[in-house]
Parts: C-alpha cells; sequence; structure tokens
C-alpha cells in the first residue's frame, strides 16, 4: 500500500496560502478592492469568503490516492485497549474512523482519554471519527456514565432527555470520542420488538421531540447519529441475527416512522445509521444496501450529512449465503449511498481485503468514481472540523 503523505501544520498552511492567494508577496491589492488601472469610482467586486475547513479538505482530497479515499470512507475496531497497537490499526490501513466496543474501554475516564488521543496523535490536523454506542440504559460503554437510558427517559419530558445526552456528551468529549451512535430515532409501542427497551418513544409525537432533544443535548459536543433508518420498530426480530423484513407500506412508514428521523434531521443530527432490515414494499434489499431508501433520506427528508451502515458484520452473521463475503457487502454498501461503512470483523478479518474489494468495483465501474471524491471530501471535513483550533 503507498504510503500516506504526512502534513505538517507549515505544509498545510503554505499549501492553504498557495490555494486561497494569501500568500506574503501576492500582487497588492488596489485600495478599493480592484486593480490599479481601474477607477476610483469602480464598484470592487466582494470576494468570497473561503471555508478554511472545506479548504484544507480539498487540499487533502487532491493529494490522495484512490486507495487512501477508500480507506477514509471505512470505520472499523480492532479489541483490546492498547494505545499503541489502536494507533498503528489506524496509521496503516489510513481508516476514517474506529468504533470502540465494550473490549477497548479501560477502567477510568483518564485511560480511555489517553488512549483516545494516542489514536489522533499520528495526524492531528485530520483525526479519526471516534465512535460508541453510548445510549445509556441496556446498550452503555462507559460503565462511569450514570445517564438514564430511553427506558427512563420516554416517560418523561423531553427537557430530561437533552440534560441526559448534554451530560453524557460531555462524558464522551472528555475521553476524546467524537462521534456517538446514541439516538435510537425507531418508534415502537410493541414490547416483544428486539427494539423496545431502547427506544425515546412508543408514538411519533413523543418519539420526534425527544430524539430532537437528544441531538441538541449533544450539539457542540460530540456529533449525533440517528438510528436504524429507516425503522426498526416495525419488526420484532432482531437484525443481529436475520435480516428482519416488513411489509408496511411507504405510507404508513411516512406517517409512524419517518417523524423521529425527520425531527432529529432537523435538530441538526450530523450522522444517520442505516439498519439491515428490509420494507419489502419499498425494496426486497436491506435498507443498509438499498439505493431506494438512500434516495428516501436524502431527497424526502432532506438529509445531506454522513450516512453510515450499521455494522456490516451483522448481515454475515445471519448465515445467508448472499452475504457470507465481506468485500462484496462493502461494495454493494457503497453503491447503494452509503458514506460509510461500519464494519466490526471477526478476529484475523482483513482490513486490507476490504479496501481493495471497493477499490477494484471503483476500478471496474461499479461505484462511480465521482461518489467516492464526494464521499471523501465529505468525511474529510468532518474529521477537520474536529481538529483542535489554533
Amino acid at each position: 500500500m503507498r504510503a500516506a503523505r504526512r502534513w505538517t501544520a507549515a505544509a498545510v498552511a503554505v499549501a492553504l496560502c498557495a490555494t486561497l492567494a494569501g500568500c506574503v508577496g501576492a500582487a497588492p491589492a488596489h485600495p478599493l478592492g480592484g486593480s490599479p488601472s481601474q477607477s476610483a469610482a469602480s464598484t470592487p467586486t466582494p470576494t468570497p469568503k473561503v471555508d478554511p475547513v472545506v479548504a484544507y479538505a480539498k487540499l487533502r482530497l487532491a493529494n490522495q490516492t484512490l486507495r487512501q479515499k477508500v480507506a477514509g470512507l471505512f470505520m472499523l475496531h480492532l479489541p483490546g485497549t492498547d494505545p499503541a497497537a489502536l494507533r498503528g490499526y489506524v496509521d496503516r490501513y489510513g481508516l476514517g474512523g474506529m468504533i470502540l466496543m465494550g473490549d477497548n474501554i479501560p477502567g477510568s475516564p483518564a485511560e480511555l482519554a489517553a488512549q483516545t488521543g494516542a489514536m489522533k496523535a499520528s495526524d492531528p490536523g485530520l483525526p479519526p471519527l471516534i465512535a460508541v454506542d453510548e445510549e445509556g440504559g441496556d446498550v452503555t460503554r462507559l460503565a462511569w456514565d450514570d445517564q438514564p437510558g430511553a427506558d427512563t427517559l420516554r416517560s418523561q419530558d423531553p427537557a430530561a432527555t437533552r440534560a441526559a445526552f448534554a451530560r453524557r456528551a460531555q462524558l464522551l468529549r472528555d475521553s476524546g470520542i467524537s462521534v456517538n451512535f446514541g439516538t435510537v430515532a425507531d418508534v415502537t409501542a410493541d414490547p416483544h420488538s428486539f427494539i423496545a427497551d431502547r427506544v425515546l418513544g412508543t408514538e411519533p409525537g413523543g418519539a420526534s421531540a425527544r430524539v430532537a432533544a437528544s441531538v441538541a443535548g449533544e450539539r457542540g459536543m460530540v456529533l449525533s447519529t440517528l438510528k436504524h433508518f429507516p425503522g426498526h420498530g416495525e419488526t420484532e426480530a432482531d437484525s443481529h441475527r436475520a435480516v428482519p423484513a416488513t411489509p408496511v407500506t411507504k405510507a404508513d412508514w411516512a406517517v409512524r416512522d419517518a417523524p423521529s428521523f425527520r425531527a432529529g434531521i432537523g435538530a441538526g443530527a450530523e450522522l444517520v445509521m442505516f439498519g439491515h432490515l428490509a420494507y419489502t414494499q419499498v425494496d426486497a434489499a436491506p435498507a443498509s444496501l438499498s439505493p431506494a431508501w438512500h434516495r428516501i433520506l436524502t431527497d424526502e427528508l432532506g438529509f445531506r450529512g454522513v450516512s453510515i451502515t450499521d455494522d456490516l458484520r451483522m448481515l454475515q452473521d445471519t448465515g445467508l449465503p448472499q452475504y457470507q463475503d465481506p468485500g462484496e457487502n462493502a461494495v454493494q454498501a457503497f453503491a447503494a449511498g452509503n458514506t460509510m461503512v461500519l464494519d466490526v470483523l471477526p478476529a484475523g478479518g482483513d482490513p486490507g481485503a476490504l479496501i481493495d474489494a471497493v477499490v477494484a468495483a471503483v476500478q471496474r465501474g461499479r461505484i462511480p468514481a465521482a461518489q467516492i471524491d464526494a464521499d471523501a471530501l465529505k468525511v474529510l471535513e468532518l474529521r477537520r472540523s474536529l481538529a483542535p483550533k489554533g
């Protein structure tokens, strides 16, 4: 694998200076904003404002190979709490992100902060996304998170949800975690559903209010994620063991399941996670691999942020033969429209093979190169926004 180009602060400053035409020695501006030959009465042309985050991301993208772009669209997992091993894993494969599972969480906030700090140390100007499932209640990774989960919050005013998620986000930020896969936007009143204990509301109105409140609580501290689009509440089955299917129509989905996702998007959620479940009246494929559901998210719900799959290993764990090739699963996920792929690889899993499979798919035309560029830029911008200021 070609080694990623290392960027020093000075190198980036010089390159950005050239890109933005702000270098010392550039032609001096006329006092009135025009060229020296222009009349003093001429109207100066406003200089467009350049977003430094976007400019930095474009510069990095321009210097990446196809393989580096693709690698930056993967969020993977390595067991253990060894900071050096975790840092080496990110660096070796050039990953865009890492998810921390229970086996990654040490005994104290200080130890976790040191661990995540090491993971970002190789390229502080472009830190990897570091994510965790910190919902509270049934899904709690950090032992020191004492805030209530959905099983308690859904019977309380939305203000309680906002307060709980604000405190939770503070704990995550202090630990060096930048992404929370914590907002369950699914809706169900069915006590037999596997997601029942984790939903923030049993009907669309209450769920929408609390989903929006959770995003508002996390705002400015961690990036918020809505899951599991288009909504697990319509089926009882567990997508960790099967691909649940529901015959619910799109019209019924729009009334029952869409409002909470729409509310979270309106509140500013930066990510949406796609679930491995099939609404067969819309598409027989699981939503995570469905172009139709990705179009609905963007065109009808107006989401313009980063979409990411639920753990693709779950598809393999169903035992269904069509999902036993992890590389092909990743290719189909990107072809469907996901910005990023999340995969908690089994022991011995090969990240390089996943990356190679997607690179080959781009080269063969299965995934448009322009899509990879657009997705890579979006992720680079998100990562750059998390870099230390100054």
